[in-house]
């Protein structure tokens, strides 16, 4: 059936408020993201002005107590890997891109995606009301450990932790079905003549993120779901009043939370994936390996969690096992990344928006890899646990994929989205301050673990004898306040582009997957008549084979319209 039989006219609720299709959803995934994202930097931004200069007014909010700041520090990491990591690179860049770059009309099931997307929009208003209801937001961390969390008298008998229990548990529930659609649309929805060997990389780390969190996440739903019953109906699963575990709820969190990372660093890889060899005028260098190295990263992902708990009592003898895991997971991650580096190599290489995105991404979390073989290792970790020195590899591991891998996908596919390019001059001041305050933010933090600065401490005056404590504070503040500022260039070339960018050609950055073949932005419906496939979709990166390898009257080998 014709693309065109499917765009008839519908009301302006059903074409951008409630609508199927995957375009529409995945705009809306990312905007709500976007938002969170902003709600959570500026979380980010009182609480560096607060440890830089403890007990001074925070300009712009006030003098900031240990309650609210605790509530600030839950709710900043639960917002950024949850309602942001997640949305934009799962719901928002899967939602569009799968079912263009595997050749379809639109997801496999709609309705479910429709149904997705509207849960998660609920989940985010739950969370938000958090901050409204009496005793404010949840304190007791993103993490949550029992019997903080388990028991009222100690983190505060307001609404504050139990919506948040809610807010995640519905935005799991969403995730759920979006990752129902993701698998089953990337591998059975393939265009005529598209091999599993021939998805784009992309696709692979999608299918494989949302595999890991399909399988990973039961524990966590049914663990939270205990939490819950701890707290408003006194079970006793987590409270050792009661004879509960505290521990039960660690190990349950952590099997879902490790995964959790390759969740989101998947996609941001994928993103990458799909840059370079466009940049680079080349194709991928080891797609298979490339392929092999995902699924195996996907596999070792359950097996690594109590790297979480050394510290927590575990038997040594269990404790190695994790260890070698730990440190023979960063194998698999390590070929893609050397993969990339070949792919690079030789290349005709252009140093646009995205593509400087992409190397930043790859810098930066090469700082996250090495430093968290350093956490995987049960004797220095038991040295450096709980310090700034995690906090500094966590977002040296999750900043990379998330913030630049974001970036990165948003300058390359905005025309495909949205019919216009993106001014490069502001793309390329934006990438500089990102990328210089990031590091000017999180390297000092190093230091401060290694100097045994405890995370989550509100007022670090009492931390200043240990050394420069005070000094790396106060440049980390500056790093963040700096990244926040770095941000306003694409804030100002996202809508200035809307309407006043250049309108962008239908590939104007001569790639070769399937997505460039259609009009920018795609029509309703995607493809009329749907392709056939009759080669991968990285053989063809060089220039001289030109842009018009979709058309009709293309050699056999390339891509034709039925």
């Amino acid at each position: 059936m014709a693309a065109s039989a499917h765009a008839e006219k519908q009301s302006f609720l059903r074409t951008y408020i409630f609508s199927t299709d995957h375009k529409t959803i995945a705009k809306q995934y990312m905007l709500t993201g976007l938002v969170m994202a902003l709600i959570g930097g500026l979380l980010a931004y009182v609480m560096r002005m607060q440890l830089a200069a403890p007990h001074q007014p925070v300009p712009g909010y006030g003098p900031v107590y240990p309650g609210p700041y605790n509530a600030m520090t839950t709710m900043h990491g639960t917002i950024m890997i949850f309602w942001v990591a997640m949305p934009v690179l799962l719901g928002g860049f899967g939602n569009f891109l799968i079912p263009l770059m595997v050749g379809t009309r639109d997801m496999a099931f709609p309705r479910l995606n429709l149904l997705s997307y509207w849960t998660f929009f609920l989940s985010t208003v739950v969370l938000l009301s958090s901050f409204f209801v009496p005793g404010g937001s949840s304190p007791v961390g993103w993490t949550a450990y029992p019997p903080l969390s388990a028991n009222p008298a100690y983190s505060g008998a307001g609404w504050g932790v139990t919506l948040w229990i809610v807010a995640v548990a519905l935005e799991f529930v969403a995730f759920l079905m979006g990752g129902i659609n993701f698998i089953v649309t990337g591998i059975n929805l393939r265009a005529v003549g598209m091999k599993l060997m021939d998805l784009p990389l992309m696709i692979w780390m999608e299918v494989t993120a949302s595999v890991i969190f399909l399988f990973s996440v039961g524990p966590l739903v049914a663990g939270a779901v205990m939490l819950l019953l701890d707290r408003v109906a006194g079970t006793g699963f987590y409270r050792p009043e009661a004879g509960g575990d505290p521990l039960l709820f660690q190990h349950l969190f952590w099997f879902f939370g490790h995964p959790e990372v390759y969740v989101i660093l998947l996609p941001g890889l994928g993103i990458v994936a799909e840059i370079l060899p466009v940049f680079s005028r080349k194709p991928i260098f080891g797609y298979k390996a490339i392929v092999y190295s995902t699924l195996g990263t996907g596999i070792l992902s359950f097996v690594v969690w109590a790297h979480h708990q050394f510290v927590s009592g575990i038997d040594p003898r269990l404790a190695m096992p994790f260890s070698i895991t730990t440190i023979l997971i960063s194998v698999p991650v390590a070929i893609t990344v050397f993969a990339f580096i070949a792919t690079l190599w030789r290349g005709s290489i252009e140093f646009a928006t995205p593509m400087l995105f992409s190397l930043g991404m790859l810098a930066v979390f090469l700082i996250g890899g090495v430093t968290g073989i350093i956490n995987g290792s049960a004797p220095a970790d038991i040295y450096v646990h709980d310090t700034y020195f995690v906090v500094a590899h966590f977002h040296y591991a999750l900043i990379p994929p998330v913030l630049f891998s974001l970036f990165a996908g948003i300058y390359f596919w905005y025309p495909k989205m949205f019919g216009r390019v993106l001014n490069e001059g502001l793309g390329k001041i934006h990438f500089w301050f990102t990328f210089v305050f990031v590091n000017v933010t999180f390297l000092p933090q190093f230091r401060l673990g290694l100097l045994g600065h405890q995370r989550r401490i509100a007022d670090p005056t009492t931390l200043y004898s240990l050394g420069d404590v005070k000094d790396m504070h106060w440049i980390s503040t500056v790093g963040a306040v700096g990244l926040l500022i770095g941000q306003l260039p694409f804030i100002v070339n996202f809508f200035m582009s809307l309407v006043v960018g250049k309108r962008a050609e239908r590939n104007p950055w001569r790639a070769n997957t399937l997505e460039w073949s259609v009009d920018s932005p795609p029509p309703h419906g995607n493809f009329d008549p749907l392709p056939v496939v009759y080669r991968g979709a990285y053989e063809y990166s060089r220039p001289e084979r030109g842009e018009d390898w979709w058309a009709q009257d293309a050699a056999p080998e390339r891509v034709t319209a039925r």
